[in-house]
């Protein structure tokens, strides 16, 4: 069966990945030690090869229910986002991601996230998406408030570390906080057109709408 492929845009897709994926995903770990290690403690466990194709086989050949995708930029490998401990019963399910440090700050994660959570949300039917985030990680922070995610509360030392146990923040975005979202959007796009801008193109009545809903800081993402 063909691997899932989503088009982000013109410089993003996301490869559900396979043995393609093995050596490109061991090499940025090894390359980028030291800054994938600070909050992604498989890190440590990453030592050789064989490590990452345990990995992927644990995914692919076992087909575990976690559901995770290779970023790819310009065509090139540069990190993961996925979906997983699903919970069909309650319609959940958890988001995780990371990127390598040279592609920070060009909104490849933000843009990547939204799109997976499009897919969970339309196409696997899941009405609430967890993610989870140390509470010194304030780029992970600034990502999950970019996408609308909403602060629950803190998991007490909720994952251990090298260093130790870390407590984690607790976000969740539920498939009505989208469509409440989108309601929005119709209602801008509705003011902003009638009566006064008829002669506006769709393209820029979408930048209008663009920029109305960005956050007035820049992030890492």
């Amino acid at each position: 069966m063909q691997n899932k492929q989503l088009i982000v845009d013109d410089e993003i897709i996301l490869q559900e990945i396979g043995q393609d994926e093995v050596k490109p995903i061991f090499e940025t770990i090894h390359a980028e030690r030291k800054y994938l290690g600070e909050w992604l403690p498989f890190v440590d466990y990453t030592l050789e090869l064989s490590d990452t194709q345990n990995f992927i086989d644990n995914l692919v050949v076992n087909e575990t229910k976690d559901l995770t995708f290779a970023i790819y930029y310009h065509n090139k490998f540069v990190g993961l986002v996925g979906l997983k401990d699903p919970d069909y019963d309650n319609r959940k399910i958890e988001i995780g991601y990371w990127v390598a440090e040279q592609y920070q700050h060009k909104g490849i994660i933000t843009n990547s996230c939204r799109k997976l959570i499009e897919y969970a949300f339309n196409e696997l039917d899941f009405n609430r998406i967890q993610l989870k985030s140390a509470t010194q990680n304030l780029k992970s922070q600034f990502v999950a408030k970019r996408l609308g995610f909403k602060k629950e509360g803190i998991e007490r030392d909720g994952e251990l570390h090298k260093r130790g146990y870390v407590d984690l923040i607790v976000y969740s975005l539920l498939k009505k906080d989208l469509e409440k979202k989108s309601r929005g959007f119709e209602r801008l796009y509705y003011v902003s057109v009638q009566p006064y801008q008829r002669l506006k193109t769709l393209t820029a009545v979408e930048k209008h709408i663009s920029f109305a809903f960005e956050p007035t800081f820049q992030l890492t993402n």
